[in-house]
């Protein structure tokens, strides 16, 4: 008998592996699995971030209606596009824009070029202590808006603040809740509150570059000023975009800072910014109003974010 029918023979009496059916659905316990881990983000997802947005949107397409005269009775009815109208011609939310546009713009450039900064200088070997300076330079962003607001109203108040009568003795009156110098207050207790969160994104973002392209540009005769701005800030530019993104998202939402200065200056008002305009109309009980100025602040932050990213996809030949 040749080999070739030795083979042969064997294959035939080998028995047949029987092939495992699927069940029908084609899910089967992996599928219940994913699902199982899936369900306790999707549903928060969607009972508190889809649901109110929808709610919102249905309510923003309504207006209230009088019937009976002036003491009849109100009801709400599909009023179209009244509420959006009404928004575009509000004076009050085209300057509450303007206001925060202007923040936005000197703000965010000056936070994420010091969060850079602080995260070069954490990634280079001749910092020190790196441990205690990565924690104190994100310990401001553990403490919550409001408190951090609060905080600083005292350091910004002329009757109660030791930094206002320390530049009294110097001959030094600064007013930081006037009318030309509260926005920048603001911004300086927004600046202080994320600084360190946006250092953290760009810092690991470093640490995730190979050491050997750092050897092999010290080798090519390169200093730390030239592998920091030539090598590592092109490289984390995306973490760049990122957290630059996050920051129009959160300029456009700023709410807690104005609120709680606002106690203690008159010089901001209740339509300081376009959350607190929100605010002040659903207090009036104008909910679909407010509801609409919502859509529209969502709508606009859409529009800049996914503009920027756009924008700089393009530079970068993507």
């Amino acid at each position: 008998m040749t080999d070739t029918e030795t083979r042969a023979e064997r294959v035939v009496a080998a028995p047949e592996v029987p092939r495992r059916r699927r069940r029908p659905g084609g899910g089967g316990p992996r599928a219940g699995t994913i699902a199982a881990f899936l369900t306790p983000f999707f549903l928060p997802f969607v009972l508190f971030y889809l649901v109110p947005v929808g709610y919102a949107l249905w309510q923003s397409f309504r207006v209230v209606r009088r019937s009976g005269g002036q003491y009849g009775t109100s009801y709400t009815t599909f009023g179209g596009f009244h509420q959006y109208t009404q928004v575009l011609h509000n004076t009050e939310f085209w300057s509450s824009i303007g206001r925060i546009g202007l923040f936005g713009i000197v703000q965010v450039p000056v936070m994420l070029f010091v969060a850079l900064i602080m995260a070069l200088l954490l990634d280079t070997p001749l910092l020190k202590i790196k441990a205690f300076f990565r924690i104190s330079a994100f310990m401001p962003y553990a403490v919550p808006g409001v408190i951090a607001a609060i905080m600083w109203s005292y350091l910004y108040s002329p009757q109660l603040s030791p930094v206002v009568d320390l530049l009294g003795h110097l001959g030094l009156h600064p007013d930081f809740l006037g009318p030309s110098a509260v926005l920048w207050s603001t911004a300086n207790v927004s600046t202080w509150l994320w600084t360190g969160y946006n250092m953290l994104i760009m810092y690991s973002a470093l640490q995730a570059i190979p050491q050997e392209l750092y050897e092999a540009a010290k080798l090519d005769g390169a200093s730390n000023w030239a592998i920091a701005w030539r090598i590592k800030v092109p490289i984390i530019a995306p973490s760049i975009v990122l957290t630059t993104v996050f920051s129009i998202i959160g300029t456009l939402q700023l709410y807690a800072e104005p609120a709680v200065l606002r106690q203690i200056s008159s010089n901001i008002s209740s339509t300081f910014t376009p959350n607190m305009l929100a605010y002040t109309v659903a207090s009036g009980n104008n909910y679909q109003q407010a509801a609409a100025i919502s859509v529209v602040i969502a709508l606009i932050t859409f529009v800049l974010s996914f503009g920027f990213m756009r924008l700089t996809s393009k530079r970068a030949g993507l």
